[in-house]
């Protein structure tokens, strides 16, 4: 359990954001007294829930001076959590509530950096406690992330980015959501083969047949370094999702026999990988 906290405009909601793109259970502005019970319920669930991200302020007003005894109930029970507090310089804050236009949480009155330094003295004990400080006073928004991604994310990068293969026919249009579209049919088509025809690129027979040309172990090669090379990039560059569409004409033989083989050459890379064949069965 991570209890992200801080000071109002240091970058909370960003934080939670990219811990939830690292697979954590999220849960936004949750009063103290409600943590335990939340807990004990993801322990329960059917679901395997084994990171749980909350954003506790004091946007919770009165709920938020239990957190202490509320931590305590935590130890207690034997749940193990970190507090990760997220600060700003006074200038910066009040560069952002400017900029955002928005008003402070203990904003009864005008003065944002009154309001900042008011919520600095509320927040000393809980800073105290935090076993992580993150200043976001000169950060970027993928230099905040990458410092999450060390602090809380998985061993290896490949954990943050999520692959999936799909296989498509043109006549059916490109799938809306895809990063890269990889054109095969200049492939051998099993479709003119009548013993094929009514087969997909799941079968042996049809998935030989693809693979058995010298064009279509050459074009593989090639394609699968391309995308080997490409993948550290948007990790690097903080993609958490790509989408690879490979397409020929019906999508039922040739891009469904290299989408099979792309998805068990990055499978073996240890790359979380889904594959899917959008077009298989359908006719017209």
């Amino acid at each position: 359990m991570v209890i992200v906290t801080g000071l109002s405009g240091a970058g909370k909601t960003q934080a939670l954001r990219c811990l939830e793109d690292m697979g954590y259970f999220c849960v936004d502005n949750l009063p103290p007294t409600l943590i335990p019970k939340f807990a004990e319920l993801c322990a329960q669930t059917n679901r395997s829930i084994n990171n749980i991200a909350l954003v506790v302020d004091i946007r919770g007003g009165e709920f938020f001076q239990s957190l202490s005894e509320v931590l305590g109930q935590l130890e207690q029970g034997g749940i193990e959590y970190e507090i990760l507090f997220l600060e700003a310089s006074d200038e910066v804050l009040v560069r952002r509530y400017k900029e955002s236009r928005r008003r402070h949480p203990l904003g009864t009155h005008g003065e944002v950096l009154r309001n900042i330094r008011e919520e600095r003295v509320l927040l000393e004990e809980v800073r105290g406690r935090a076993g992580k400080i993150i200043d976001t006073s000169n950060l970027k928004p993928q230099e905040l992330k990458d410092k999450l991604a060390d602090l809380f994310g998985g061993e290896g990068d490949n954990s943050q980015l999520l692959i999936t293969v799909i296989s498509f026919g043109f006549k059916y249009g490109i799938p809306m959501d895809s990063d890269l579209v990889i054109d095969v049919r200049f492939l051998p088509n099993p479709y003119y083969d009548p013993a094929m025809r009514l087969l997909s690129g799941n079968e042996p027979i049809v998935r030989d047949f693809v693979f058995n040309s010298p064009v279509t172990t050459a074009f593989m090669d090639k394609f699968t370094d391309l995308v080997e090379f490409l993948i550290p990039c948007y990790i690097e560059e903080g993609k958490t999702t790509l989408m690879i569409a490979i397409g020929c004409t019906g999508g039922m033989h040739r891009s469904v026999a290299l989408a099979n083989r792309l998805g068990d050459v990055l499978r073996g890379k240890d790359y979380r990988v889904t594959v899917s064949h959008r077009d298989i069965g359908r006719v017209g």
